[in-house]
């Protein structure tokens, strides 16, 4: 299976001195095509970081991030703005869309402005597959916070990304909305064949992925096949405080 994004020997270092913090330690891990990884550790171990380096949203200190076998770094900002835009979705877990925008116009609004067409046959797909094809007029303050959630998750998934990157997506979510839009990611790999790189805290969230890959003190320390809520449970139960294994 190719790989949608890759690090090797990444490290993120903030502050020098005394102030120096190493948030990633050379880090090398692989997010392959068609996969949901989830990426789980203490407060402090580096997930967020890690997925806002390889996303292009933060510098890498040493090493490297590649998305689709270009590497980050060598691009310039016009590059790399266009990089995200065309190869990369982004879901937060503040849903981040416009409120005088309706649902369509919040799903299209990327491309809209990149000056594209949608390709409205995937368009209809993603719709269909989150479940808004009732909802498509409505503004952010006529719709439930899922879904504002499913809103975001059908704009990461409409320009057709290489891959997804996900910050704790169900974060603001009751836990029915959230299992909802953890579904729709998980049958974005299954059905749409999309690349899903999640980062969260919990271990509901983690069994919907393929894999689950824990960090602590900025390296990746273990990682976890066909997880479920009891074994990443069971998995993180051997880190203390400090992350390190027991």
């Amino acid at each position: 299976m190719t790989a949608a994004a890759r690090a090797t020997d990444l490290s993120k270092i903030y502050g020098e001195g005394e102030t120096r913090v190493v948030a990633l330690d050379a880090v090398s891990v692989e997010f392959r095509t068609a996969e949901f990884t989830a990426i789980m550790g203490p407060s402090g171990s580096g997930k967020s970081t890690l997925m806002h380096c390889m996303a292009g949203l933060d510098t890498v200190s040493a090493g490297s991030a590649t998305i689709g076998g270009t590497e980050l770094s060598s691009l310039k900002d016009k590059q790399l703005t266009q990089l995200r835009r065309d190869k990369i979705g982004f879901v937060f877990q503040a849903f981040n869309l416009l409120p005088t925008l309706s649902a369509a116009e919040n799903i299209t609004l990327p491309m809209d402005i990149a000056g594209r067409k949608p390709d409205k046959e995937w368009l209809d797909r993603i719709v269909e597959t989150v479940g808004l094809s009732g909802r498509l007029k409505h503004r952010p303050s006529q719709l439930s916070g899922g879904q504002q959630q499913r809103v975001a998750v059908a704009r990461a998934l409409a320009s057709k990304p290489e891959i997804i990157f996900a910050d704790e997506p169900t974060g603001n979510l009751d836990s029915r909305s959230g299992a909802e839009i953890l579904g729709f990611l998980r049958n974005s790999v299954r059905e749409l064949g999309r690349t899903v790189v999640m980062v969260t805290h919990d271990p509901v969230a983690a069994s919907y992925a393929d894999r689950v890959v824990f960090l602590a003190d900025g390296r990746i320390v273990d990682e976890l096949y066909g997880p479920t809520a009891e074994s990443v449970l069971e998995r993180m139960a051997g880190f203390d405080t400090k992350g390190r294994t027991s």
